[in-house]
């Protein structure tokens, strides 16, 4: 007969390594995951999506971006921004004009309609952000936001 296991610890989220001794990238991926289902959470009030809302921000940003610059700009695949974009243009929310010289090219801009639902949800997440940022003085968060500009920045 065998000897039952001892049974696992597994500590809770922020305890051991599952707090500030574990390794950084498992840190970020967890906070990531944590800030994405927030962010879900709060736009699914407009039918909006975080890859649709990173798209909105990146065409409101720079208007006549073509759907490969927001690919590389929103940090998503060719394929999800093609579902992205047939969505947003599907909802009225964007609309995708020929380049003046390469007419292949589509060019992405926000209607009305998408401004509109970009500036609700942009006052969501902003107040996310209000959260997240409320226990750092004003100079710690620079630095944390210059720091995680570094590092996305090292690709």
């Amino acid at each position: 007969m065998r000897k039952p296991l001892p049974p696992t610890i597994v500590p809770e989220p922020g305890e051991g390594m599952r707090g500030e001794a574990g390794h950084l990238g498992y840190m970020l991926r967890r906070a990531s995951l944590a800030w994405r289902a927030r962010m879900e959470h709060v736009l699914a009030e407009f039918a909006v999506t975080p890859p649709q809302f990173a798209a909105m921000t990146m065409i409101g940003a720079y208007p006549g971006l073509s759907s490969a610059d927001l690919a590389r700009l929103s940090i998503l695949t060719p394929a999800t921004i093609a579902g992205v974009v047939a969505n947003l243009k599907r909802d009225g929310a964007a609309t995708a004009r020929p380049h003046p010289v390469h007419g292949r090219i589509l060019r992405l801009e926000l209607t009305s309609k998408g401004a509109a639902t970009l500036a609700r949800c942009k006052r969501r997440v902003y107040a996310l952000e209000t959260e997240l940022t409320a226990g750092l003085s004003a100079r710690d968060e620079r630095a944390v936001r210059r720091w995680l500009a570094g590092v996305a920045a090292q690709g």
